[in-house]
Parts: C-alpha cells; sequence; structure tokens
C-alpha cells in the first residue's frame, strides 16, 4: 500500500527530477490550482461540482419519477431492469472521459499544454469508438442481455425500447459527461455547472411533456434524458471548439488522431471509475436475480419488489452522487498540485475533501431518518409497498455518514496517478464484499434472527459490505497520509539545505 516508484513511473516520470516544460499555456485559471488557498479553491471548485453531479444523477432519477407516476410499477420495474445494462454502457464512456480528464489535470500542472490537448482530443476519440461497439450491440444483443439480468414477459418489452433509445445515444452522453469533467479542469467549474442544469432543466420538461402530456411512456422518457444531454453536448463542444471561448487549451482535430502513448495513460487512469461501474453492473445483474427469487417467494411478488427495491436504489444513488461532486471538485487541484509535487497542497485537499463529504453524508443521515416515506413517495410506490421500501431504505444507508472515506479515497488515488489502487479499492467494495453477502444474508440473517424475511436480508447486506470496505480504503488513505507527510519533510529538509548552503 505504500507510495513507491512504481506509482510515479505510471506518470511516466522520474520521482526526482521533474518533467520538462514545453509550454506553460499562461492561463490563470489553471495555474492559481497551485497557488491559491486551498480551502478557497475547494469552495470554489465544489459548489458548482456537487450541484452538477446531483443533476446528472437526476437523469437517471427523472425518468423514475414519471414513469412510476405515468405506468406504475411496471415502469417503476423496466427501468430496474434496464439499470444494469445502461452502468455498463456508463462505465465504457467514462473510462477514457474520466481518465482524460485525471491525466489532463497532471500534465498541465507538469507545465505540458500541448500533451493536456492530446489527451483531451484522444478521449474524445476513444469515446467515439466505443459509442459504434455500444450501437452494435445495443441493436443486435439487448434481447439476451435483459432477460440475463431479470427482465420478464411483462417488463422486456418496456426495458428493451427504453435501454437501445439510451444507448444509440451514448456519444451524445459521452460528450455530456466525461467531456464535461475537462471544464473544471480548465478552472471553470461555473460553467460546468451550467451545461448541466441547462441540459438538466431541458430533461425535466420534456419527460413531462412526452411521459405526462403526450404519453408516450419508456419512449418519451428515454427520448427526452438523449435530448436534455444534447444541450448539454452542444454547450461542451463549443467551449472546447469555439475560437471565441476562453478555455486555456482547445479540442484540435490535429489531436483527435490516436497518440498510443497517450491512450494508454489516459486509459490506465480511467481504470478506476471503469471498475467501478462494470462492479457496480455486475452486482446490480445478480441483485436482481436474487431479488426476482426472493420477491418470487415473498407475498410481494417479483416485479413489486424489483419496482420497490429499484426506487431505494435510486435514492441511495442520489445520495452518493454528491459525495462524488466533491471528489470531483478536488480531482484538478489534487492532479495539478501532484504534477507540480506540492505536496503539501495535495494533503491539504484531501482533509478538505473528506471533511466536506462527511458533512453532507451526515445531512442525507438525517433526512432519511426523518422523512423516509416522503422521499419515497415521489416515485409514485404504490401504498401497499411502502413500509417494505422504507424499510429497505433505512437500512441500506446506515453507514453513509462513514461512505466518504470509500468516496474520497478511491478517487484521490485516480486524481495523484494511481489508477491500480483505486481501481483495487472500488472493485473490493463491490466484487469482494458485496456479492458474496447478496447469496449469503437471505439465509444467514433469517437463521440468525428469524423475525428478518429473506427478502429483507436482502438490504443488511449494504451496511455490512460499507463496513469491511471503509475500514479497508481508511488503512490505505492513513498510509498515504503517512507517505505524504514524509516527502513534504524531505521536500523542507532540502530547501532548508539550499539555503544553508
Amino acid at each position: 500500500m505504500g507510495e513507491s516508484v512504481e506509482d510515479e513511473k505510471e506518470l511516466g516520470q522520474s520521482s526526482a527530477v521533474k518533467a520538462p516544460v514545453d509550454d506553460q499555456g499562461g492561463s490563470e485559471k489553471v495555474t492559481r490550482m497551485g497557488t491559491a488557498p486551498i480551502g478557497k479553491l475547494m469552495l470554489e471548485f465544489a459548489i458548482p461540482a456537487v450541484v452538477s453531479v446531483v443533476f446528472n444523477a437526476l437523469y437517471n432519477v427523472i425518468d423514475s419519477i414519471f414513469l412510476g407516476q405515468a405506468m406504475g410499477e411496471i415502469g417503476l420495474a423496466a427501468t430496474t431492469v434496464a439499470a444494469p445494462i445502461m452502468t455498463i454502457g456508463m462505465a465504457l464512456s467514462i473510462l477514457p472521459g474520466m481518465g482524460g480528464n485525471s491525466l489532463a489535470a497532471i500534465l498541465l500542472g507538469e507545465g505540458r499544454k500541448a500533451d493536456a490537448e492530446r489527451a483531451l482530443g484522444n478521449a474524445v476519440t476513444v469515446m467515439i469508438m466505443i459509442s459504434i461497439f455500444i450501437a452494435i450491440v445495443a441493436t443486435f444483443w439487448i434481447d439476451p442481455l435483459l432477460i440475463f439480468v431479470g427482465a420478464t414477459d411483462v417488463t422486456l418489452p418496456y426495458a428493451r425500447t427504453f435501454v437501445r433509445i439510451i444507448l444509440y445515444g451514448t456519444i451524445i452522453t459521452n460528450i455530456s459527461y466525461g467531456i464535461n469533467n475537462f471544464i473544471r479542469t480548465a478552472g471553470a467549474p461555473s460553467l460546468a455547472l451550467w451545461t448541466t442544469i441547462i441540459g438538466t432543466i431541458a430533461c425535466i420538461v420534456l419527460n413531462y411533456l412526452f411521459v405526462m402530456h403526450f404519453e408516450w411512456g419508456v419512449v418519451g422518457s428515454a427520448s427526452a434524458t438523449i435530448i436534455g444531454q444534447a444541450v448539454t453536448a452542444a454547450i461542451v463542444l463549443w467551449y472546447f471548439v469555439s475560437p471565441k471561448s476562453s478555455a486555456p487549451f482547445k479540442l484540435r482535430l490535429s489531436n483527435l488522431l490516436v497518440d498510443n502513448e497517450i491512450c494508454r495513460r489516459l486509459l490506465a487512469l480511467g481504470l478506476a471509475p471503469f471498475a467501478l461501474q462494470i462492479a457496480a453492473a455486475i452486482t446490480q445483474v445478480v441483485g436482481n436475480i436474487v431479488l426476482a427469487a426472493l420477491g418470487a417467494a415473498d407475498p410481494i411478488g417479483q416485479d413489486d419488489t424489483l419496482a420497490s427495491i429499484g426506487v431505494v436504489f435510486k435514492i441511495t444513488s442520489l445520495i452518493i452522487f454528491p459525495g462524488i461532486g466533491i471528489a470531483m471538485a478536488a480531482q484538478p487541484i489534487l492532479g495539478y498540485n501532484t504534477g507540480a509535487r506540492k505536496y503539501d497542497r495535495v494533503l491539504r485537499t484531501l482533509y478538505d475533501a473528506l471533511g466536506a463529504c462527511t458533512v453532507m453524508m451526515v445531512i442525507f443521515f438525517v433526512l432519511i431518518r426523518v422523512f423516509p416515506e416522503v422521499i419515497i413517495s415521489l416515485f409514485g410506490v404504490d401504498p401497499s409497498l411502502m413500509s417494505y421500501a422504507s424499510e429497505a431504505l433505512l437500512i441500506q444507508t446506515a453507514l453513509i455518514p462513514f461512505i466518504s472515506i470509500q468516496v474520497i479515497g478511491s478517487n484521490y488515488f485516480q486524481a495523484t496517478g494511481q489508477p491500480f489502487k483505486s481501481a483495487l479499492l472500488s472493485v473490493t467494495r463491490q466484487i469482494i464484499f458485496q456479492l458474496p453477502l447478496y447469496l449469503i444474508a437471505p439465509h444467514l440473517l433469517p437463521a440468525l434472527f428469524p423475525s428478518i424475511t429473506p427478502l429483507l436480508a436482502f438490504s443488511y447486506s449494504f451496511p455490512i459490505a460499507d463496513t469491511m470496505s471503509i475500514v479497508l480504503c481508511g488503512s490505505f488513505v492513513l498510509v498515504e497520509i503517512r507517505n505524504l507527510h514524509r516527502k513534504i519533510a524531505e521536500q523542507k529538509s532540502v530547501e532548508e539545505e539550499t539555503i544553508a548552503s
């Protein structure tokens, strides 16, 4: 777990000599990440990032709200079944987007603007390739995938239509979400926020018109989502392409040509968020299969179980996203200062991010405890399912005040050029801890505590997995803090020797 020369080599440079500067770029928006007070920077970046991520998360919630109100449990169950496929699509999208953004921040910290632009261009190229692949899958193999993840004869037609429209629009999603992150690295967090807000508002308005007014069902909801993201994508492209924009680095046609070294590095840095999404998709698939079996054996029934837990999953995701927003706000600051080897600023940013995320998680924890049924009712859940859905929500969110260690910790290692540590922490929580508990908890807990039904025992797997994940990630973070203190001390020692001589 300790810091080593291998981590530095991942950035393509030695730990002793700073990479040569080919061009500084001269933008105060970027260079201030290495000079301005950390608290001020975090506040400036965090507020837009959190709001932006919440609005992005609303894309996944808006469809459930409108389809739940218009179509009831069938609409909710269809979107729940579709979720794993959409998560895999998102994982393939953010692999180049998040990785390219992390690489660009580090390169800018090293003063290598031209290479940062190549990272942006190559990220777009990889996104285009991935979008073509996803469209082919959506055309020829979508039914077997949906059936595998739990679609029934009732939900399959709705889920198929919904997923196909979303996946055909993957290139729009890529630009809207993946390239939008580069705007923060360009030092314009407020613009990144407004591009997302405008797109989300368009999505909400169009969902209302298409689903509630024109009664287009899943076709209307999926179409509204893609159009809303297209609005955001158009603004993002204008910012990086237009000669009139103030972007400190640009998306240039020449940089769309594949650079093997740039692609290798951005894909390595994108490994952690990609692994997290893939792990989430796998757990969603297994979770849906287990829930379908448990629901069929429970008076609630299979489709109603999927609908209820689907709503709980949406709510818990919406809670975690603000924490991810804090991590995203810290990412360019961490990356820039890592590239510039300003380890005291890296440490301060880590502390500030952990503190801000913890405060936010505590607020959501309290709101869920006080208003669980009010929150769930927004999704149009049938009153007969309210008791089960509320109890499941309370159980699954039992440890969210401490989840900031996992969220900030795994993202920290990605932002500072340590992708394999980040990927390990991300995958461990989902695959090593969560998956076995999905299978074990419904059998073990009812045997130990007869008052817990197998269906309710499924929800207890979440706080148990959270506990193990927090301990593991916390140990990695503590070792990293120790390493940062060591590096800071070494730098001060060198400075003192230089002054003395």
